[in-house]
């Protein structure tokens, strides 16, 4: 077994949309439905996938300021940017947060993942999963709709997809050429770990699951 040391995870998102929720779920297959806690947390967690074990760490966002948004950006590998599908507001919060990661981290230098939460409440859906889909199409992330209170494959699932493609951009990182190999090269390496070598069109689009 290989181990190609530690992966450093931000999960952001307004409050209440489940970011605790989901990153409990994630580490001890619980649900957990209210949270008090008004600071951040951090968990370490050591994964193995693909015969690789991996030291995650995830810190839990509480709430956030421009200045402290800005140190996880600097500190992390991979982000979760959690919205829920019962609240518009949250998901244009996403957007926001997606579009001040690309514009504050070079992309070949981190992984992201956009996540809805509560899709249980689908009966009171308000943003529509084109719209998920569309969002992660336009900044070139990785997307999944889950339920945290009902399901705990899916989150499973989003976290591991997204820590495959974090190692993968570790791994580019630490090639002698890494500067010659740019944005393209680390989409052909992800479109090989991911199975998307039939088009070229079916290359630019990134795993995404209702699930």
């Amino acid at each position: 077994m290989t181990n190609i040391g530690r992966i450093r995870t931000v999960v952001l998102g307004s409050s209440r949309v489940g970011k605790s929720a989901v990153t409990v779920r994630y580490l001890t297959k619980r649900y957990i439905g209210e949270y008090s806690s008004n600071t951040d947390l951090l968990y370490r967690h050591d994964v193995t996938f693909d015969s690789v074990l991996t030291e995650v760490e995830i810190l839990d966002t509480c709430k956030y300021s421009t200045t402290c948004l800005y140190d996880h950006i600097r500190w992390a590998d991979a982000f979760v940017i959690v919205y829920s599908v019962v609240d518009l507001s949250s998901f244009n919060e996403a957007q926001y947060l997606l579009d001040e990661l690309s514009k504050h981290k070079l992309p070949s230098y981190f992984a992201t993942l956009l996540l809805g939460n509560k899709r249980d409440l689908d009966h009171s859906r308000i943003v529509a999963v084109d719209a998920g889909q569309e969002l992660s199409l336009r900044f070139g992330c990785q997307f999944y709709e889950v339920s945290a209170a009902e399901n705990f494959a899916g989150v499973s699932l989003a976290f591991h997809s997204l820590l495959r493609e974090t190692r993968a951009v570790q791994l580019l990182r630490g090639l002698p050429i890494r500067r010659k190999l740019g944005v393209n090269s680390v989409s052909k390496v992800l479109g090989t770990i991911f199975g998307k070598n039939s088009s070229k069109r079916d290359r630019k689009k990134r795993p995404s699951l209702s699930i």
